[in-house]
């Protein structure tokens, strides 16, 4: 099996591109080997000494390190376990796969509805190819919140990936839109 990688702007996340399907629907975004109690894969990566963060996108998985460890260390333990979890043919997910990105709801405000649609249609994809996600959380006030994901969660990049990026483009469609703001977990 070969699997590709792919730097992201994150220098402590690494893209992993299996060539198959990771997700089918939705993302998983595991920040300690305890949130992956419903992934094998995730528990197995989270078992190699400096593996700090396990993300499943569609196609991809980003890997966060610790600081104090190299990739030229780290990438043959990851390519590894993600080889002999497809080739196991096991699940990536044990329960029912994410759906956190369908996040419409029915009492959603029409500007609501108009910041997640934009989000979806024209952030996300390009969030994606950097190994993240991006997800709406609330507006209030003027103020659109936003959770950062993989390898997007941490990005010395992600403060201006939100102001001159995402908080202009949001601002250009909908002129009520104040600001963006990150939530912190």
């Amino acid at each position: 099996m070969l699997i590709q990688t792919d730097i992201t702007p994150n220098p402590a996340s690494l893209k992993f591109l299996p060539g198959r399907v990771v997700m089918k629907k939705g993302t998983a975004d595991f920040r300690s080997v305890g949130e992956a109690s419903n992934s094998i894969l995730a528990q197995n990566l989270f078992k190699i000494e400096g593996v700090e963060g396990v993300f499943f996108g569609s196609d991809f998985i980003s890997i966060t390190k610790s600081e104090d460890l190299d990739w030229q260390v780290l990438k043959p333990s990851i390519l590894g376990a993600i080889a002999d979890h497809y080739e196991s043919g096991a699940p990536i997910m044990d329960k029912t796969e994410s759906t956190e990105n369908d996040t419409t709801s029915i009492k959603d405000s029409e500007i609501v509805v108009q910041i997640k649609e934009l989000l979806d249609t024209r952030v996300r994809p390009a969030v994606a190819m950097d190994g993240g996600d991006i997800t709406f959380s609330d507006y209030k006030d003027g103020i659109v919140f936003l959770h950062m994901k993989g390898a997007c969660s941490g990005c010395p990049s992600s403060t201006a990936t939100l102001k001159a990026g995402i908080e202009n483009m949001l601002k250009h469609y909908l002129p009520e839109i104040q600001g963006v703001q990150p939530v912190m977990d």
